[in-house]
């Protein structure tokens, strides 16, 4: 990643969609209202999968062997409404969540790790529900739910990692190739949770040139995309003017099990952090500015390294990277969105100046191919394609620039 950002800037971000909205008229659910789920090994079982608006309770017994998580997501299956988590096995906890109409999926994660078990369509009927009662309230709802998203992310990073660090190990590069940009992706979106951790991204996520300028030992995942894809005798680094070859040479199978190992273990570094108090406690005190503040900083990221091609230079997969990082921007904004329209005909305005700002950069990104089928290579891009993609990041840059300010008036 390009080395261009303050920490003050990225130190948190935040990435769901802000679908139950503080505290509303209704709080309470009896005990006889509440929808039943139980999460086993295997699946995750709900009661009934439909529900009308308002306040719902999701009764969780885990009746795995491990402790479990409970999600109820939003039709994009990436935002998170609401979670209940550490929930050992044997034991009970509830959700309660303000669910708006629409679509959701439901879904069980034992062992606090992977994509999850029983994910399942769920739909919400009725009317609109409005948000009343504390705006502070209502901003910690935000924070809460961001946390939720990063831990969600991270769970799903360590498996996929350690995926593609065994084909990279065991010397099948086609394998590993595969699942590099996919990998990478559960990253991207809640990077700078590991920048704001001293050295842990350089660690992770450094070019080689970054390395070099800064007296650091190159690891991380751009070490292990070298080794995949082998640069010509030729070929010079991303910084146009260091010979590819120089002081470099194609890992060993020693070498690519420590490369591996040191990833693994980095990753794992990050998983425990987000799941300590200390992440807890920086998102509170950065509050939903902070969270404005990370889309902000994932378009910048965009803007610095993806739309250049610098980032992933061996790979050419640097679309992936890009549309993760949109993602990730769009979601942070969606979760503060609310706060925007609620000061009045101005943050209305801003706001939907942001939304179609959106619309407009992921309409161009796909006709190049998405998260899920694949993109094309990088190198494939036209320079009226790489202009059209700056002119929209551009665009949506100005007025995501005046959305902190906006939401803390």
């Amino acid at each position: 990643m390009t080395r261009t950002r303050t920490w003050g800037a990225v130190a948190a971000l935040g990435a769901t969609a802000l679908v139950l909205a503080g505290c509303v008229a209704k709080t309470d659910v009896a005990a006889s209202d509440a929808l039943t789920v139980t999460s086993t090994d295997t699946a995750c079982t709900v009661s009934t999968a439909t529900a009308t608006s308002g306040t719902l309770a999701f009764a969780v017994i885990n009746a795995s062997s491990q402790v479990t998580e409970f999600y109820l997501l939003a039709s994009d299956g990436l935002r998170i409404v609401g979670e209940v988590e550490n929930i050992a096995p044997g034991a009970s906890r509830t959700l309660t969540v303000v669910a708006q109409p629409g679509d959701y999926f439901t879904l069980c994660k034992p062992g606090m790790v992977g994509d999850g078990v029983g994910r399942t369509g769920f739909t919400v009927t009725g009317d609109a529900v409005t948000a009343s009662g504390d705006d502070a309230a209502q901003k910690q709802k935000a924070v809460d739910l961001y946390a939720s998203f990063v831990k969600d992310q991270v769970e799903q990073l360590v498996p996929a990692v350690a995926s593609f660090v065994s084909a990279y190990e065991a010397g099948d590069d086609e394998k590993a190739r595969t699942l590099f940009p996919t990998t990478r992706a559960f990253y991207e979106r809640i990077e700078p949770v590991a920048e704001s951790l001293g050295d842990l991204d350089p660690r992770i996520d450094y070019r080689e040139v970054d390395a070099v300028a800064e007296g650091l030992d190159w690891t991380g995942f751009h070490r292990i995309e070298k080794d995949l894809w082998v640069p010509a005798q030729d070929a010079l680094n991303s910084d146009g003017s260091t010979p590819a070859w120089k002081d470099w040479a194609p890992s060993t199978a020693a070498e690519r099990a420590t490369y591996g190992a040191k990833l693994i273990a980095d990753v794992g570094e990050l998983n425990d952090y987000v799941h300590g108090d200390a992440f807890q406690k920086a998102l509170d005190a950065q509050g939903i500015g902070g969270i404005s503040n990370g889309a902000i900083a994932l378009l910048d990221e965009v803007a610095t390294g993806k739309i250049s091609g610098e980032e992933d230079w061996w790979s050419g997969t640097d679309l992936y990277d890009f549309a993760a990082n949109v993602e990730g921007s769009k979601m942070a904004f969606s979760l503060v969105k609310d706060f925007a329209v609620s000061s009045g005909a101005t943050g209305t305005e801003l706001a939907g100046r942001i939304d179609s700002g959106y619309a407009a950069l992921e309409a161009a990104l796909a006709r190049h191919g998405s998260l899920s089928a694949g993109f094309v290579n990088y190198r494939q891009l036209s320079e009226a394609d790489k202009r059209e993609l700056t002119d929209l990041i551009n665009a949506l840059a100005e007025p995501l620039s005046k959305l902190t300010s906006t939401i803390l008036q």
